[in-house]
């Protein structure tokens, strides 16, 4: 069973379940979105491996939907579109898509396609994998020993916040949402489980940053999320 998660972004029903049917077949899972800021919903809530974007959306223009996503996620985006321009194609992968495949477009192509992005993921997953302790400044995590350590010395942290620290260290310099980080600790996001999140962050950060004069481990992004910054 392929566990790749793809979210498609596409209003035109005919192609949409053109794509859906083919990664049906293919075993893959996806989700659907037929407007831009259902897509970002989605890829917020769902954080999926890989996007399938078209530009021409009912509500935003593609090219938004890139930006936006880009500002807190690296997940792989391959446009899907009648838009055949160069210059279409360039601004595009300059806002930060990886691949463009035109309409009308076989679904061999789409296949390989998503088969050469898979083994990009792979390769990068391998090497995280790779790396069983995390430097950052003055902090270090063993994620083998299950433990982390701040100028030498061990934090004590409870089992949520070194969940928490795990997850941001593992994606330094990414914004993790606040559905995202809740989905991952407690298998759901409901108000009351942000509001317990805001908690455990606000406790852990205190742990990393003991006084004012502490470098900054965490950034908070207002109504999105967290981010762990990287530390020289």
């Amino acid at each position: 069973m392929n566990r790749t998660l793809i979210l498609v972004v596409e209003d035109d029903k005919p192609v949409q379940n053109l794509m859906t049917t083919t990664l049906k077949a293919h075993d893959y899972k996806y989700l659907t979105a037929m407007n831009g800021e259902t897509a970002i919903l989605e890829a917020s809530s769902h954080n999926p491996d890989i996007i399938l974007l078209d530009l021409g959306l009912p509500d935003m223009d593609g090219i938004e939907v890139i930006k936006k996503i880009r500002t807190w996620s690296n997940v792989p985006i391959i446009i899907i579109s009648a838009r055949s321009e160069d210059t279409d194609k360039v601004e595009a992968l300059d806002a930060g898509a990886d691949d463009y495949l035109t309409k009308p477009f076989s679904v061999e192509e789409l296949l390989a396609r998503l088969r050469v992005t898979e083994r990009r993921l792979a390769a990068a997953s391998a090497e995280q994998a790779s790396v069983s302790v995390f430097v950052n400044g003055k902090l270090k995590v063993d994620y083998l020993a299950g433990c982390a350590y701040l100028e030498g010395e061990e934090l004590h942290l409870t089992p949520i916040e070194y969940k928490l620290l795990c997850m941001l260290s593992k994606n330094v310099g990414k914004v993790l949402t606040h559905t995202y980080l809740t989905q991952n600790i407690w298998g759901q996001s409901w108000e009351n489980d942000v509001a317990s999140l805001r908690v455990f962050m606000a406790t852990l950060r205190r742990k990393l940053e003991k006084n004012s004069d502490s470098v900054q481990y965490i950034q908070t992004h207002v109504g999105v999320g967290y981010r762990m910054l990287k530390v020289e």
